[in-house]
């Protein structure tokens, strides 16, 4: 019952702007928690 609910809705996905910028906020959120444990790690070797 719930497959043939999901599959007669009409697609909802986000237009391909919005994709490619979430996308894009991951990768920098990813960049981001990698600095911050390269920082920690420098700062502890001091």
């Amino acid at each position: 019952m719930l497959d043939a609910m999901l599959w007669s809705d009409p697609e909802n996905e986000p237009p391909k702007e919005l994709r490619d910028m979430q996308v894009m906020l991951r990768r920098l959120g990813v960049l981001m928690a990698a600095a911050m444990v390269l920082a920690m790690f420098v700062i502890g070797l001091k």
